[in-house]
């Protein structure tokens, strides 16, 4: 396994089987700093302390804890490129996509960082795919990152056909991929095994749970870049709107790639007295009434708990339904078997909100009005209908009980969208 750039613990070399650590520069894995404990591979200065005297680090505890008595391996040799990076995807980018694809290849060349903001369904990965092949076939390391682990299952499939004779390597929660690439796709907490590795980091949904409000993966992201960042996101959030106005370059995409505008979501004013015990008949019928026009049916729920007890209510109308969420082990068997049309209706949380790509597909909220639905998630989890150009007008509907902020500023941001 070539380790040029990594960064790791002495656990994690044992199981990697690596014995020769002779061009590994080791360093204690916490230092102090003006009296204060530091992490250095996360960069927390919160480390806390042991019934027996050490300190170790809490922020980046699920890659392995850290003490003041461990040591970090770096490996800063020379990275030997194993990739070609040819580009076997035989699709066209629209003049919209070709333009900021075009702007992209600039500011990276230029060694600068970019955002590409574009509405949900605007192609936003394929317009990577020039600067992708460039940086690889000029023997340059890419990493494309998210903090969602099934953004990365969802892009793994169109990177590995689009770059066919390139080796890959996938990594997130519980799969470490090991082979040797030029190209990682991981999860922003795999970055944090890395340093100062990549001449290009593509961070997608950068705005996303767990990233946004996390600094920790911000420095993870900083920490392994070499070279410049492009964030890609439908809903930018502060910080890379101020970043904007400081200056970052910035490609703008409100039209779907297919050229037919953003669905705009129906709210519905109901009774939720009885949820999640009882479902309102007026959302089952929907359910029934969408999936009697061929489409699937994402149905998203506010809790975790939840989602299992109104597949379960959904499921007694004959319908091949499946709860998901977070917890759930069985997580990706039910999202493919949704993608194959073997469930016809998905209830699931907001881990969904993004990275799922579905035809014809019908997108309804329960309980919109609930704090975990945020303006920035509800129109995400729109953006999830009307990504094929034949069933460009999938319905989605915010069931609620009541307005909120969030409901009215999710709406009037895709009218606002599909307005310029």
């Amino acid at each position: 396994m070539n380790l040029a750039g990594a960064q790791l613990t002495e656990n994690e070399l044992m199981r990697l089987t690596v014995s020769n650590i002779a061009q590994a520069t080791s360093l204690p894995a916490l230092i102090q700093e003006h009296g204060r404990w530091c992490c250095q591979r996360c960069g927390d200065r919160k480390p806390v302390q042991l019934p027996d005297g050490r300190f170790y680090c809490s922020a980046c505890v699920s890659l392995g804890r850290l003490t003041n008595r461990d040591l970090l391996y770096r490996f800063e040799q020379p990275h030997r490129p194993v990739g070609d990076g040819l580009l076997t995807w035989h699709g066209t980018l629209t003049p919209a996509q070709q333009k900021a694809s075009t702007a992209l290849q600039t500011s990276v060349t230029a060694g600068a960082d970019h955002l590409i903001w574009a509405v949900t369904g605007a192609g936003k990965t394929e317009m990577l795919f020039p600067t992708i092949s460039q940086m690889v076939q000029q023997g340059k390391r890419v990493a494309i990152v998210s903090p969602r682990i099934d953004v990365i299952r969802e892009l793994a499939p169109r990177l590995r056909t689009a770059f066919a004779t390139t080796p890959i390597a996938v990594r997130y929660g519980g799969h470490f991929d090991q082979t040797d690439s030029d190209l990682l796709l991981a999860t922003v907490h795999q970055l944090l095994r890395f340093h100062r590795a990549f001449d290009l980091i593509v961070v997608d949904e950068v705005d996303a749970f767990p990233m946004a409000g996390t600094p920790m993966l911000h420095r993870a992201v900083q920490g392994a870049r070499r070279g410049p960042v492009v964030y890609l996101t439908a809903t930018p959030d502060r910080p890379l709107k101020a970043a904007m106005r400081k200056g970052l370059m910035v490609s703008r995409l409100f039209r779907r790639f297919h050229g037919h505008p953003l669905p705009v979501p129906a709210i519905r004013l109901m009774n939720f007295k009885k949820l999640p015990s009882q479902l309102p008949p007026a959302i089952v019928k929907w359910v029934r009434d969408v999936v009697a026009t061929g489409r699937s049916c994402l149905l998203f729920v506010p809790k975790i708990s939840w989602a299992p007890q109104i597949a379960a209510l959904v499921q007694r109308n004959g319908l091949r339904v499946a709860g998901v969420a977070s917890t759930d082990r069985l997580r990706a068997e039910k999202i493919t078997a949704f993608r194959q049309r073997q469930i016809q209706v998905l209830v699931t949380t907001t881990i969904l909100e993004r990275g799922v790509t579905v035809p014809k597909c019908a997108v309804g909220v329960v309980a919109a009005a609930d704090r975990a639905f945020t303006a920035s998630a509800l129109v995400q989890i729109a953006g999830r209908a009307g990504r094929a150009a034949d069933s460009a007008d999938d319905p989605v509907v915010f069931f609620t009980d009541r307005y909120t902020l969030a409901l009215l500023a999710a709406k009037r941001q895709i009218v606002m969208m599909n307005g310029r």
